[in-house]
């Protein structure tokens, strides 16, 4: 993440007067670490999560297997029926499938609809601002500000 804040204002900056003021401000990093983080080759698990995110997406949309609603817990019980390894060579684990999905934005299918918990009325009228979006009280008892985010059965019950 330092490296690429480093990456993107080196051309205006330069690498060592970066690191100077990071430092300062405590994030502290030496130039000769910058260097070495962009020289490092990928670690072994980055090269095993490239590989795997390619299989996990490739089966993901396979209309012969994930056909798009597999979850990661689904996902799993497949690559392990695929013989899919993990990074050490032993099967694939859970955590890495669940991380890599939400890495790549995959979801699993959900049932039952989706929880509606306000429906406006467009033809209403809305409750005037009586304090102009300024929340702040000069003294206790003086302000009172309410946030009624989900009503149950239509008023018959408050859900905070």
């Amino acid at each position: 993440m330092i490296v690429d804040y480093i990456d993107a204002h080196k051309g205006r900056f330069g690498v060592e007067p970066i690191c100077a003021v990071l430092t300062q401000h405590g994030a502290t990093i030496a130039p000769s670490g910058y260097y070495a983080a962009k020289t490092r080759p990928p670690s072994r698990r980055a090269r095993s999560d490239t590989g795997l995110a390619e299989t996990i997406e490739a089966t993901f949309w396979d209309r012969a297997k994930g056909r798009g609603v597999y979850g990661a817990r689904k996902m799993w019980h497949q690559l392990r029926r695929d013989g899919v390894p993990g990074a050490d060579g032993a099967p694939v684990a859970r955590c890495t499938v669940e991380r890599l999905m939400r890495y790549l934005g995959l979801r699993g299918a959900r049932r039952g609809a989706p929880v509606l918990t306000t429906r406006p009325d467009r033809q209403a009228t809305r409750a005037p601002d009586l304090v102009d979006r300024d929340f702040t009280a000069a003294a206790p008892n003086r302000l009172w500000v309410v946030d009624l985010t989900y009503v149950v059965n239509g008023g018959l019950g408050v859900t905070p």
